[in-house]
């Protein structure tokens, strides 16, 4: 591929992730992207010859990203907690650079299942759950986390960063009555929502 081959590739998968993020894959045209890329339409079929094609790399991508922006968490050298921290910075960063991302996955993810499951082909699960044992054996005992209470815990982690994005609009009208800066909002919920995932992990600790 000539770098002028890579230049024209990289904008059309910009502009594909713009169109597709804000109008979902039934929305989005191919006439759409290849104005926005500032290329003609041929030129964009030339590159990905379909829409589904070119949405399915677009949607692989964004997952991937979001998944490889995370590999730190699995860091041996860093504390359940702090991992927990960790997350929630960069989670809420990302979706605030990102804010599409949260409703154009879930929708497309309903829309057809089948998509995510080619992102997590290569993964596998068991490896995830042993690997963080090994890590926070104690930790994962103090706090009575079990392979059967983790899909409780997780989706509980990740719900707390996804929904505020998620229900954005309803919240900022709600917010707006209560004299709340959204964007204020935000970043003081990268520290609460930590917090609140330790304590109630502690609090489990003591039941």
């Amino acid at each position: 591929m000539t770098e002028k081959d890579r230049q024209t590739e990289e904008k059309i998968f910009e502009s594909a992730m713009e169109v597709f993020t804000e109008k979902g894959m039934d929305g989005a045209r191919m006439q759409d992207i290849a104005i926005h890329a500032g290329i003609n339409k041929s030129l964009l079929h030339y590159y990905y010859r379909t829409k589904e094609r070119l949405f399915t790399a677009v949607f692989e991508k964004i997952a991937r990203e979001i998944f490889a922006k995370f590999a730190p968490v699995f860091d041996e050298n860093t504390s359940l907690e702090d991992k927990i921290r960790f997350f929630y910075l960069e989670h809420i960063t990302f979706l605030q650079n990102n804010p599409r991302v949260p409703s154009f996955l879930l929708n497309e993810i309903n829309r057809n299942p089948a998509r995510i499951k080619t992102v997590f082909d290569n993964i596998n699960i068991d490896n995830l759950w042993s690997m963080l044992s090994n890590q926070h054996g104690d930790e994962m005992r103090k706090y009575h986390i079990t392979k059967e209470s983790v899909p409780q815990i997780m989706t509980a982690i990740v719900s707390l960063s996804v929904f505020p994005f998620a229900a954005r609009g309803i919240l900022e009208v709600i917010f707006e009555k209560m004299d709340v800066n959204f964007d204020e909002y935000l970043e003081e919920r990268k520290k609460f929502a930590a917090d609140f995932v330790i304590a109630a992990l502690k609090n489990m600790n003591q039941q």
